[in-house]
């Protein structure tokens, strides 16, 4: 079986490498610099250096795939919406000229509201262009990374997150190694067919205020968090230099989940993953939190 992988450097994507490749597979993987995978992987892989946002390029190197596993390419644009658009045209032509037998798609819990939920309408948008080509599609409807945490190194330093989401408001939680072995289980696996929704929820649904606890107990640092007004918000994210299309993108992922949203998949055995965030941050975010010190 050929499958190929993107963002193959990705929170995600490198260990859907990993397991593809324990697995007997040797991955065709797509990213605009291979010289970015670390030397062991480079031996187990076919590299093709290709910008996701080109079309004609994606098309060539995806030729004769059987299977692939896609994520919208992280560009930092000031208009995120417009960029998933630029990705989603590039992997619908590569499926439908390529006649590429099954996707593996990663988007995100809020998908299933196609509207109204800032920078994961994107994820709505492209999900519903695979639907559109006909091929067998599994859409991977994932939780709350963990490693979003690393993006905040500097106010878990300070001891306070800042949300907008209500404090007491629980939400799936999951590690991206986990989202990876269900992507690499579906990618392998040769028992569905049509159109899938697979939630990756995580081991539980988790409050900030859970979470600060969590924290606190793993790195050994007292984390506090606390809620802040949408218009608080908005300010901190200019003065980080954010453009007001990107604000809004980033603002709406919580504000479009904050009131009456209820998952399409509920929580299951099917949906439960088993990383728990204390682990995580043990292992991972403790020793971050000591680097940056």
């Amino acid at each position: 079986m050929r499958i190929a992988v993107t963002t193959p450097t990705g929170n995600v994507g490198r260990h859907v490498v990993a397991t593809l490749v324990r697995a007997g597979v040797r991955p065709r993987v797509l990213l605009r610099a291979p010289a970015r995978l670390a030397p062991e992987v480079r031996d187990a892989v076919d590299a093709v250096p290709v910008d996701q946002y080109d079309a004609d390029a994606v098309v060539a190197a995806t030729t004769d795939v059987d299977a692939l596993f896609w994520v919208n390419p992280a560009g930092g644009s000031e208009d995120p919406l417009a960029e998933y658009d630029r990705g989603t045209r590039s992997v619908v032509r590569a499926v439908t000229e390529n006649r590429i037998g099954r996707v593996v798609f990663q988007s995100s819990v809020g998908a299933e509201k196609r509207h109204g939920a800032g920078e994961i309408d994107g994820l709505a948008q492209t999900e519903t262009a695979l639907d559109g080509t006909g091929v067998d599609v599994t859409h991977l409807r994932c939780g709350y990374f963990f490693t979003n945490l690393e993006l905040q190194l500097g106010a878990l330093r300070t001891g306070t997150l800042q949300v907008i989401l209500p404090l007491d408001q629980p939400m799936a939680w999951v590690a991206p190694r986990d989202i990876a072995e269900v992507a690499a289980t579906r990618l392998l696996s040769p028992t569905w067919s049509g159109r899938c929704v697979q939630a990756v929820h995580g081991p539980a649904d988790l409050t900030w205020r859970e979470v600060s606890d969590i924290l606190t107990a793993a790195t050994g640092r007292r984390i506090s968090v606390e809620q802040i007004t949408d218009d608080a918000m908005r300010t901190q994210l200019h003065r980080a230099g954010m453009a007001e299309r990107l604000v809004e993108a980033v603002i709406g992922m919580s504000t479009g989940l904050r009131e009456d949203f209820v998952p399409e998949q509920r929580r299951s055995l099917r949906t439960t993953t088993p990383t728990t965030l204390a682990a995580w941050a043990y292992d991972h975010l403790r020793h971050r939190l000591a680097d940056a010190s």
